[in-house]
């Protein structure tokens, strides 16, 4: 039986697949057309996220048994065609929720007290004190949205701090001692800071737009460790510029794709973009919230325990 790993991963992933008698084929680079050429030799599929597996893509591969995505989601892969076909996918939120939750914590902190920008200004020879006054976490509602993996993990990270933390989700019952669930209308009277910890589907692509920020009572603080695609960036911009958004903290944006970086050249950059790389009230990572060396190895295991025990 034979794997073809199409991303870079832990080796731990490759060790454990060949003590379960797998042979590992490593395949970084070659595009899609290349690779759909050979697949019909694979029982097993690892990927990230290089290339989307559709329903071409299933079809060219007639021995397929299982895909392992070392990530949270699923999005980049046909999950309802591929099932149809027997194929057993297993995915890894439990591999990274804690780097996801220490990182959404982090960015929270950095907003409010303004760390980011006060670093900016002291290395330009620039000592604001009163203009870098920021505001303290505690007392403050704290409304997350998605209260699966991630959701939970940082609501145990705010375990600490005199806050309310409270969360909404499609699916009823997931509330715990760390976080109250509630219907969506007492989340938008009482949320000081909202942060998204959706997967990217049709009902949470665009979530975030002028209608769902104009619905809150007060003016909040955005956090989104989850899908760039939640948020409309133009709609956010507009209530940054008025105030309705105090400040952002964004790991993921609407713009991403393969080539990402382009999009920093100046011919290509959208306004909305280039507003929140110049504000100051906005924190942006490249997509890495869940990008730890730990977590780098706990996806991996985690993929790795999911076949072991779906073919044991």
């Amino acid at each position: 039986m034979t794997v073809l790993h199409l991303d870079e991963n832990h080796p731990v992933l490759a060790q454990r697949l060949e003590a379960l008698g797998y042979e590992n084929h490593h395949d970084y680079t070659s595009p899609k057309e290349a690779i759909l050429t050979t697949l019909d030799q694979y029982e097993g599929l690892i990927l990230r996220s290089r290339i989307p597996i559709d329903r071409e893509f299933l079809d060219a591969a007639p021995r397929l048994k299982f895909i392992g995505r070392v990530g949270a989601g699923l999005e980049n892969i046909d999950t309802e065609y591929a099932r149809d076909k027997g194929i057993f996918l297993a995915a890894a939120p439990e591999g990274n929720r804690n780097a996801v939750g220490e990182h959404t914590l982090g960015m929270l902190l950095a907003l409010l007290n303004k760390l980011h920008t006060a670093d900016t200004e002291v290395r330009s020879g620039l000592w604001r004190r009163e203009a870098n006054r920021g505001w303290e976490l505690d007392g403050k509602t704290i409304g997350i949205i998605g209260y699966g993996n991630m959701g939970k993990a940082f609501a145990r990270k705010l375990a600490g701090f005199d806050v309310e933390v409270i969360c909404y989700d499609i699916v009823g019952g997931v509330g715990d001692k760390n976080a109250r669930q509630v219907g969506i209308l007492e989340f938008q009277q009482k949320s000081d800071v909202v942060s998204l910890h959706v997967p990217q589907t049709p009902q949470t692509m665009g979530m975030v737009c002028t209608s769902f920020i104009e619905a809150f009572k007060k003016p909040f603080w955005l956090l989104n460790t989850a899908r760039g695609k939640c948020v409309r960036t133009e709609d956010l911009v507009a209530a940054l510029k008025s105030g309705k958004v105090l400040g952002a903290g964004l790991d993921v944006l609407e713009y991403e794709k393969a080539s990402f970086e382009s999009l920093f050249s100046a011919s290509q950059m959208p306004a909305p973009l280039k507003h929140l790389i110049e504000a100051p009230n906005v924190l942006l990572t490249p997509h890495v919230a869940g990008w730890t060396v730990e977590s780098k190895e706990k996806l991996a295991q985690v993929v790795a325990d999911k076949i072991q025990a779906h073919f044991s």
